[in-house]
């Protein structure tokens, strides 16, 4: 059974809660913060980027000019004693947007490359998975200022290979995939991520060609090889007194959602169950709301597919609609919404209508089953594992649960044109900056690089990130030997070793669970085999490793050790 990671962060002294999604971090967990931020620095230095600290104060004018100040916003926003209006920033492209164009006026000064490893804040709904969705939270966010597309996308090839090295470095399997802007804005972004039940994202993965993707950036189109004709119809459709085909497989499904303006209410017949030619297995589908959306703006529809009662929104506007008596409000509309593998009705059922309290005369009728301006079917469900790949139609796809710890974006004029950040170019014009942004979720990477190695006896490090490389566990007998081992691990100055001395009064068996709690990546006994042949027993549960060195090859054995882990 998997453990449980937060539990072992705060029985290992890690942290501890304060309150829901907020957290103090406690001297161990504060070292592997440490350590990890370090390494960031490194490969931010790398790119040349200098480092710089803003306030976590932002002010909602700002925030306003760009758009991104909302109603349902999740940021914590107060007043000051004069009624001026800020907030805990959650980012800083406003922020640092506005310092850069107080600053940088001439194309000659660029590129220009910011960051910072700061707390940040964010009024989450429902807290969870402990520091993975906090309310307080450290992340690096750094940002490029380029004078050209050219340049820019430069750039972001340049941070995206040191994020690459950097994940590299800690020596974990991760999954480096394209994905949706969101409300960052931006015509490009890549996350990186590890597997994780934790997590709250699904990336999918070609085993044929290169696809590998976040499932949010679903288009909505079926593989164009496949259900070219609509499937044959599932028992209960209407089709005009015509019997249902035999051996029909499709049990379908039906979701709603509705449009902003909750003038256009939308039926999505979707799957429940399909069937793979690999498999004689039914499996369960779900909509996939990313696709809808996509579906939804091609057609020109902006959905609010978070709306959790759709039909009682649109009954309401139908009832509005016929008290307005002078034609001031367009028709409702109904829009059908078809997945490829499902047989669209003949005679859509309408018993909503009624519901409604109006005719079928008084609402527009729509239906949808290829993707707008094109002959292509639908796909509107989440992929799974062996589904055919929509890109090359020849490769299976594997979709995973992860959890995103870095995501680097291009902006291009995103914040610069309304944020003013303009400087002269070459040809003596006046243009907005190409921004570029790129975080990496300091505290959630904590919990998450835990959870990708975390085992039955407790946590087990990286030896990049670990608190300390080594520790070395004496025998209440074997004190004062302990200390000629540590002195020895210590005293190569070339190659240093980070080196912990367990020096406290609990038995052997005591600290030795203590040390595998932790996780340090190396645990040196000294114990039995020092008295008897001078031999330390070395362990490192990662590597599966467990064997008694000779005093004098200890230092070279152990260095061997770090330098494979």
């Amino acid at each position: 059974m998997k453990v449980d990671v937060n539990d072992l962060l705060e029985r290992g002294s890690f942290y501890r809660k304060a309150y829901a999604g907020i957290f103090h971090m406690l001297p161990l967990g504060l070292r592997v913060q440490d350590k990890l931020e370090r390494l960031i620095d490194r490969h931010m230095q790398s790119l040349g980027a200098s480092k710089v600290s803003l306030s976590s104060i932002s002010s909602e004018e700002l925030w306003e000019k760009s758009g991104r100040l909302q109603d349902n916003s999740e940021y914590f926003s107060f007043r000051d004693r004069k009624e001026a209006r800020f907030l805990l920033a959650p980012t800083h492209e406003e922020e640092i947007t506005a310092l850069v164009a107080s600053s940088a006026q001439s194309y000659k000064v660029l590129p220009v490359r910011l960051y910072q490893i700061s707390r940040k804040y964010r009024d989450e709904p429902r807290p969870r998975q402990g520091l993975l969705r906090g309310r307080e939270f450290i992340m690096k966010d750094l940002y490029t200022f380029d004078h050209n597309v050219e340049s820019a996308l430069r750039t972001y090839e340049a941070v995206k290979n040191a994020y690459t090295r950097l994940f590299n470095e800690l020596k974990i399997p991760y999954l480096m995939a394209a994905a949706d802007s969101g409300n960052m804005g931006g015509s490009m972004s890549h996350e990186f991520h590890y597997k994780s039940l934790k997590g709250e994202d699904t990336i999918v993965s070609c085993d044929n060609c290169d696809a590998v993707y976040n499932d949010e950036l679903a288009d909505g189109l079926a593989p164009s090889t496949s259900h070219d004709e609509q499937a044959d119809s599932a028992p209960g459709f209407d089709l005009e007194g015509k019997p249902a085909p035999a051996g029909a497989r499709v049990s379908t499904g039906l979701w709603t959602t509705i449009s902003k303006d909750k003038r256009t209410l939308v039926r999505v017949w979707y799957p429940k169950f399909t069937v793979h030619e690999r498999s004689n297995q039914p499996i369960a589908r779900e909509v996939n709301t990313h696709a809808i959306k996509a579906i939804g703006r091609a057609a020109g529809y902006d959905l609010d597919t978070g709306v959790e009662n759709p039909l009682e929104q649109w009954t309401t506007h139908v009832q509005s609609s016929k008290a307005a008596e002078d034609g001031s409000t367009e028709r409702p509309q109904v829009l059908d919404v078809y997945d490829s593998h499902v047989h669209a009705y003949t005679r859509p059922p309408l018993k909503i209508l009624e519901e409604a309290g109006c005719a079928i005369e008084d609402v527009e009728c729509l239906r949808l089953d290829t993707f707008p301006e094109t002959s292509r079917k639908l796909s509107v469900t989440r992929v799974h594992t062996a589904d055919q790949c929509p890109k090359c139609t020849q490769g299976v796809l594997t979709a995973q649960t992860t959890v995103e710890l870095g995501h680097t974006f291009h902006l291009g004029t995103r914040y610069s044109e309304v944020l003013g950040a303009r400087i002269v170019n070459s040809e003596n014009e006046r243009v907005p900056m190409q921004m570029g942004c790129h975080g990496i979720g300091v505290s959630r990477m904590i919990t998450a690089v835990a959870d990708s190695l975390a085992d039955e006896k407790g946590l087990n490090w990286p030896k990049v990130i670990a608190p300390w490389e080594v520790v070395v566990v004496p025998a209440p007998s074997c004190q004062e030997d302990a200390v000629v081992v540590y002195d020895l691990l210590a005293s190569d100055k070339a190659s240093p070793i980070d080196v912990l001395l367990d020096d406290r009064d609990k038995t052997l068996g005591w600290k030795l669970g203590d040390a595998d709690l932790i996780g340090y990546p190396v645990i040196i006994i000294v114990g039995s085999g020092w008295k008897k042949n001078r031999t330390l027993e070395v362990q490192c549960r990662r590597l599966g490793i467990d064997e008694d060195v000779p005093v004098g090859s200890v230092l070279s054995f152990v260095q061997s050790l770090l330098t494979a882990l």
